[in-house]
C-alpha cells in the first residue's frame, strides 16, 4: 500500500515510521528540505537506538528506512492510497493544501488530517469529493503511543470510515471512532486534567508540586497535570485550551486560566524553555525540590486535591458518553492508550461507584454555583436507575 505523509516535523516524521515499519511504501513530503533531510537523519538515530535496545537488527531498519522515500513536491504523492497531513494547525491552509492534493491524487485515494482539534467537516469542504475525507488523530510519539482516534465527517462515507479504520489496525494500533466535535475524545475529557489543577492553583489551595504529587502518589498518574503542561508547553497547551473553550461556544467548563496565559506571555513554556511550573536543566531534566514529610493535614488536602480533579474527568467523560462523542469502550481506550491514564475514567466511576460521582458534583455545584460544575445528565440518570457504565 502506498502511503503519503504531507509534513515532515516530529509527528508526520513519526506516522511515516509507522506505516513503514507495517510494510507500506512511504511518501514524506515537505516543502523544506532542511526539514526533510532532519526527519531522515531523526529517523536513522531512532533505529540505531532501536538496534542498540535489541529490537531490531540492521536488516530491519534497512528495510524500514528504505520504505521512505522523501519528496519536496506534493504532486509526487499521486499514488497514494492514503495522505496524510499532518502541518500546522491552521485550517486555511490545510485546505489550500487539500485542494491541490486532490488535483493529484486518484479518485479513491483517502485524503485524512492529523489534525487534534480542528472540524474535520471544515476540511473536508475543501475537497470536491469530500467524502473521502476523514481525520485520522495519532498522539505523540506516534510510534509509541497505541491510540488512533479516527473521526468522521458529516461527509465521511462508511466505505471511506472503514478502511481507514482497517489500514490504521493494520499498523497495530488501537482505533477509537470520535464524533467531529471539538477535541474529540482526549483532548476534550482531559481538560479538567489541567483546568481543574489550575483552578485549585489560583484558589490557594495547594502548589504547583502538591497538586502533581496528589494526582501520581494517590491516581497512580505518571505525571501531574503541572510537569504534564511544562512537557508539552504551555503555550501549546493553552492555545488547546482557547481553541476548545470558543469551539464550544465558551463553555466554563473548558474555560482558560490567566495564569497558563500569563506563564506562557512571560515565556516560561516548561521543558523547552528551561523554566515553566518548575525549572529545568539543560538537558531538559526537571530539577527537584528536596522531599519533605507530609503532615496529616496535607495528606487530607492531597486527598481533596485527587477527588477533584479525578471527579471532573469522569463527569467530562460521562458527558461524552452522554452526547454519543464515542463508545464507553473507545472512551476508556483512548484516555487510557492515547494519555496512559492508569484507569479509564468510566470504570473509575464504577469502582468510585456512581451515587459518590453525583455526590461529589453537586458538592462542588453548591459551593460555587457556577456551570463548570453541573453534573452529567447520564451519571444522574444512572444513579436514578441504580446502574453502572458498561452495565
Amino acid at each position: 500500500m502506498n502511503i503519503g505523509v504531507i509534513g515532515s516535523g516530529t509527528m508526520g516524521s513519526g506516522i511515516a515510521q509507522v506505516a513503514a515499519t507495517s510494510g507500506c511504501q512511504v511518501k514524506l513530503y515537505d516543502t523544506n528540505q532542511a526539514a526533510l533531510d532532519k526527519a531522515k537523519a531523526s529517523l536513522e538515530k531512532i533505529l540505531l537506538r532501536l538496534i542498540e535496545k535489541g529490537r531490531i537488527d540492521e536488516a530491519e531498519k534497512y528495510r524500514i528506512e528504505n520504505n521512505i522515500t522523501y519528496v519536496d513536491k506534493l504532486k509526487d504523492l499521486s499514488d497514494s492510497n492514503l495522505t496524510i497531513e499532518a502541518i500546522i494547525e491552521n485550517l486555511d491552509i490545510k485546505k489550500k493544501v487539500f485542494s491541490e492534493l486532490e488535483s493529484y491524487v486518484s479518485d479513491d485515494c483517502i485524503i485524512a488530517s492529523n489534525t487534534s482539534s480542528l472540524s474535520i467537516a471544515s476540511i473536508a469542504a475543501s475537497l470536491k469529493n469530500p467524502k473521502r475525507c476523514v481525520g485520522i488523530h495519532f498522539f505523540n510519539p506516534a510510534p509509541l503511543m497505541k491510540l488512533v482516534e479516527v473521526i468522521p465527517a458529516i461527509q465521511t462515507s462508511y466505505e471511506t470510515l472503514e478502511k481507514s479504520i482497517d489500514i490504521i489496525a493494520s499498523w497495530k494500533k488501537i482505533v477509537a471512532v470520535a464524533k467531529d466535535t471539538p477535541g474529540f475524545i482526549v483532548n476534550r475529557v482531559a481538560r479538567p486534567f489541567y483546568g481543574e489543577a489550575l483552578r485549585i492553583y489560583e484558589e490557594g489551595v495547594a502548589d504547583f508540586e502538591t497538586i502533581d504529587s496528589a494526582m501520581k502518589d494517590l491516581g497512580g498518574f505518571r505525571m501531574g497535570p503541572f510537569e504534564l503542561m511544562d512537557f508539552i508547553g504551555n503555550d501549546v497547551n493553552y492555545t488547546v485550551t482557547e481553541t476548545v473553550f470558543t469551539a464550544f461556544y465558551f463553555d466554563p467548563r473548558y474555560k482558560p486560566s490567566f495564569t497558563q496565559k500569563r506563564f506562557a506571555e512571560a515565556g516560561y513554556l516548561g521543558r523547552k524553555s528551561g523554566i515553566g511550573y518548575y525549572e529545568y536543566d539543560e538537558n531538559g531534566k526537571k530539577i527537584e525540590n528536596e522531599d519533605v514529610t507530609l503532615s496529616a493535614v496535607e495528606r487530607s488536602i492531597k486527598e481533596q486535591i485527587f477527588d477533584r480533579i479525578l471527579i471532573m474527568l469522569i463527569n467530562e467523560a460521562a458527558d461524552a458518553l452522554f452526547l454519543n462523542i464515542a463508545s464507553a469502550e473507545d472512551l476508556d481506550n483512548a484516555m487510557t492508550k492515547g494519555v496512559n491514564y492508569p484507569k479509564g475514567l468510566l470504570a473509575w466511576a464504577n469502582e468510585k461507584g456512581i451515587d459518590w460521582c453525583v455526590e461529589q458534583m453537586e458538592a462542588l455545584y453548591d459551593e460555587y454555583r457556577e456551570d463548570r460544575y453541573r453534573c452529567s445528565p447520564l451519571l444522574r440518570k444512572l444513579k436514578v436507575e441504580n446502574k453502572t457504565f458498561f452495565s
